[in-house]
């Protein structure tokens, strides 16, 4: 297997170290998993498919030590458990001349993360391309300290803005193609966030951005054996 395959997964759900825990679901060969990261401004899932493996369910309590042990291995690597009257104790990666073992973690002391009863319509939809991840990547790293995005109505539809206030601040203004554009009021999310989605994403340059008046934000990704998406939730005016 090729390391890049299993660091591409990781990334897409830990999103430098916003998702630390999880529980990885292997099943006919498509590894899965669910998430919320600690605050609950985000939720999702991702999967990839090709993955051959055995079935199994793998406590991963903190995927950061993980990735670092995978750095010390070459391109490409086998996996294989350690197990004990049939339960996971850890996970063994091995590489051309080295290998690692990383401890798992019971089941039960990883947050489960929510279930979604209920997904609003989504009234405004936002195209979201190369030129659009590009320039939100470049905004955001231009204000570090901005901590949320808007989505703005204006008289042409629905613009992205980093660092939205009704003062006079520095902010960066990204022009968006709308596929619709419905929301009653303007509406600010995690600006941090959604460039960690979009650069562990960044190989798939044809996704969608949603949101709900009701406060929900959604956008999925599709590439090659790869899906992920992702619910955030708005920021209210005083966080």
């Amino acid at each position: 297997m090729e390391k890049n395959k299993l660091n591409r997964f990781i990334s897409k759900y830990s999103l430098s170290g916003k998702a630390n825990s999880v529980i990885w679901e292997v099943k006919n060969n498509k590894l899965k998993t669910s998430f919320v990261t600690d605050n609950r401004s985000l939720l999702g899932k991702v999967k990839v498919d090709n993955f051959s493996f055995e079935d199994a369910e793998i406590g991963i309590y903190d995927t950061d030590q993980l990735q670092k042990l995978l750095n010390v291995l070459s391109d490409n690597i086998s996996l294989s458990l350690r197990k004990f009257a049939e339960k996971p104790l850890s996970l063994n990666v091995e590489s051309e001349n080295t290998s690692v073992e990383f401890v798992l973690s019971d089941l039960s002391v990883i947050q489960e993360p929510p279930t979604m009863k209920k997904i609003p319509e989504f009234e405004t939809e936002i195209k979201v391309d190369s030129a659009f991840v590009n320039s939100f990547i470049k905004g955001k790293t231009a204000l570090p300290d901005n901590s949320t995005f808007t989505v703005v109505k204006n008289n042409n539809g629905c613009n992205i803005v980093i660092g939205h206030s009704n003062t006079t601040t520095n902010r960066v203004n990204i022009s968006v193609e709308n596929i619709k554009c419905g929301i009653d009021n303007n509406l600010s999310f995690d600006a941090d966030i959604l460039k960690e989605i979009l650069q562990s994403n960044r190989e798939c340059s044809n996704a969608v951005l949603q949101i709900s008046n009701e406060g929900l934000a959604k956008i999925k990704f599709n590439v090659d054996d790869f899906a992920a998406e992702y619910f955030m939730v708005a920021k209210s005016e005083d966080q």
